[in-house]
C-alpha cells in the first residue's frame, strides 16, 4: 500500500464522520452500489437507500463520531479497513443522552473519482444512556 492510498482510505473515515455530524453530502464517500449493514438501519442496499436513511436519522439527534484504532489492508484497488468508533448522541446545547461504542469494517475501492466505500459492516459493542 502506498502512503497516499493509506492516507486516502483513512481520510474516508474522517470525512464520513464529519458528513454524518455536519449533515454534509455522502456522494464523495460511497459507490452507487454500496451496501451498509447497520444495527440501527438494517440492510441498506445502494447509495440512495443509504442517503435516505441518513437524512431520516438527522431529525432525531445531533451526533459526534470519533474513530480510533484504524487498520487498513490494501489488495490492489480494494482495501479492507476497520476501526473502533465512539458516537455521542445529543441535543443542541446539552450533554450526550446516549453514547455507543461500535466496531466498523469497510471495503473501500479505488474509483476514477478516488477511493470510495463499497460495503460497511457496523456492529454495536455497547450503549450507555443517561
Amino acid at each position: 500500500m502506498s502512503p497516499t492510498d493509506h492516507l486516502e482510505v483513512a481520510n474516508l473515515f474522517a470525512r464520513l464522520s464529519r458528513a454524518l455530524d455536519n449533515h454534509d453530502a455522502l456522494d464523495q464517500l460511497y459507490t452507487k452500489d454500496a451496501k451498509v449493514h447497520s444495527p440501527r438501519g438494517g440492510e441498506l442496499d445502494g447509495f440512495d437507500a443509504i442517503t435516505e436513511y441518513v437524512r431520516q436519522t438527522r431529525i432525531e439527534d445531533h451526533t459526534q463520531h470519533m474513530n480510533t484504532d484504524l487498520l487498513i489492508t490494501l489488495n490492489g484497488d480494494e482495501a479492507q479497513a476497520s476501526a473502533n468508533q465512539l458516537v455521542h448522541f445529543y441535543r443542541e446545547g446539552q450533554p450526550p443522552h446516549q453514547t455507543s461504542g461500535l466496531r466498523v469494517s469497510y471495503t473501500a475501492v479505488r474509483t476514477p473519482e478516488g477511493w470510495r466505500f463499497r460495503e460497511a459492516e457496523i456492529k454495536l459493542a455497547w450503549t450507555r444512556t443517561s
